[in-house]
């Protein structure tokens, strides 16, 4: 057998760090087991499914690295074979059809809220036969009135439901499109799924779900309901606890490496380990150590794990998500130093890709302005003669390497009876045009001789315009 594991996201909205997760944890059980990971796409809600929503999903999907063996499958595109098992269903008399008027489903759920009960379908057209002509009535599952739905749960354990709590779901509209619940299993059906993995607010659909595969007399796939995603406040995960939006999270700056370990361990975890490659991932999961109990989505712990990413990743991997940030700024990566050699210098002080975007501009494009704290307190009166001292060692320099241009700066405040600090300080808000930046030697290394001497000009004039 093929352990086959599907992701189904309605494309109603954008890719939710919930689905992610949901996502990943179906994708690594596939790969674990060396089986098919689908992508299907439940977009039968008209009404509330777009295009662009399909797009933020695929776009998750592909930034997150979840690549898909089959798919993406649309619901929409199988409607005439929802149809066909709708008819199975009436021909085998485990559906009929129900004419009862929204008005009176209303008035029977006011009615049974009033004395206290369960709202649910009463039934009343359970006896109906043939279609009447003339009439646009819904379908509805004959739910089994008597016994139980035990649910075998991989993350949960068993889940026993008593068929009298379930009422008879409305498997077709009266305009004939199919819902939610009888689409899920055909799909699940027709794509030999082996196991459903999804978030525990589906754990109501399931028993109603496996009656219907019970009536197709399909065997049934194994489930595994994965806790939610709260923020720290305990409610569920929503907008405003800050970003939910995959692609959000990608906007800020994380690697898609970092929000997907911590994914993995929202909720999963291999003893004490917290950093874990992708490979480790695959290797070491399993449903029956996943969390039974939700989840607490920690903003500090994600940024911390980024943080480590981008430290001890490989600087090429990271260079190629810095690259799109830089373009975000609207510079080209091809206009300055290797952005490989920019991540190596710049990651111990970047807990993020922005930050580290930011703190990079002037490596490639020229700045507006110095950093006002910066000039008062290193543009001091001689500061310009430190830099034109400088400027005459550094034009001769036969090598533009760090170590030469360490050993300058170096002998001149040996000369001068400086400190370095009262040498490179200066030198480093004429080149970056504020008082931080990586070694000073690596940063006019990278900047490059050009740029680096006409810097110090422009930074000895200004000097001297203030005086």
């Amino acid at each position: 057998m093929t352990i086959t594991t599907r992701f189904a996201p309605s494309p109603t909205g954008y890719l939710h760090v919930g689905g992610a997760r949901t996502a990943l944890f179906s994708w690594l059980y596939a790969r674990k087991h060396g089986g098919k990971f689908i992508l299907r796409i439940e977009d039968t809600d008209l009404e509330r499914s777009t295009q662009e929503s399909v797009d933020a999903i695929l776009e998750g999907m592909a930034w997150l690295g979840l690549d898909y063996d089959e798919g993406p499958f649309y619901q929409t595109h199988h409607f005439d074979r929802y149809k066909e098992i709708i008819q199975q269903l009436l021909a085998q008399g485990d559906a009929y059809y129900c004419y009862c008027s929204k008005e009176e489903l209303e008035q029977l759920r006011t009615d049974q809220m009033a004395n206290k009960e369960k709202p649910r379908y009463n039934g009343k057209c359970r006896a109906s036969g043939p279609l009447l002509q003339d009439s646009e009535p819904v379908i509805r599952f004959r739910n089994p009135t008597d016994g139980v739905v035990v649910i075998h749960d991989l993350v949960k354990g068993d889940i026993t439901v008593a068929n009298k709590e379930l009422d008879d779901l409305i498997i077709a509209r009266a305009d004939g499109t199919p819902t939610y619940n009888l689409t899920v299993v055909v799909d699940d059906m027709d794509m030999k799924v082996t196991h459903v993995i999804r978030g525990d607010d589906h754990i109501n659909n399931t028993p109603r779900q496996i009656n219907i595969l019970n009536a197709l007399k399909v065997k049934l796939p194994d489930y595994a309901h994965l806790p939610m995603i709260l923020g720290p406040d305990g409610a569920r995960l929503s907008k405003r606890h800050g970003a939910v939006s995959v692609m959000q999270f990608r906007d800020e700056g994380y690697l898609p490496d970092a929000l997907l370990n911590y994914l993995v361990r929202l909720g999963w975890s291999h003893g004490d380990q917290e950093i874990f490659s992708v490979d480790e991932m695959v290797e070491f999961f399993a449903l029956n150590d996943v969390n039974v109990s939700a989840s607490i989505f920690n903003m500090e712990k994600l940024l911390w794990l980024n943080h480590q990413y981008i430290m001890n990743g490989d600087p090429a991997h990271v260079a190629r998500h810095l690259s799109w940030h830089m373009g975000q700024l609207g510079i080209d990566p091809s206009d300055g130093p290797d952005l490989i050699d920019v991540v190596k210098v710049q990651r111990e002080r970047s807990k993020t890709l922005v930050e580290m975007a930011a703190s990079s501009v002037y490596f490639y494009k020229e700045f507006d302005s110095y950093e006002e704290k910066a000039v008062k307190k290193n543009f001091t009166v001689g500061s310009d003669q430190v830099l034109a001292r400088l400027r005459d060692e550094l034009v001769v320099l036969t090598k533009w390497t760090a170590q030469e241009i360490h050993q300058v700066i170096v002998n001149l405040a040996e000369v001068l009876g400086l400190n370095m600090g009262k040498v490179a300080q200066p030198l480093r808000v004429a080149i970056c045009g504020s008082g931080v930046s990586p070694a000073i030697d690596v940063t006019l290394a990278l900047v490059g001789r050009e740029k680096t001497l006409a810097r110090i000009d422009r930074a000895i004039n200004y000097i001297r315009s203030l005086n």
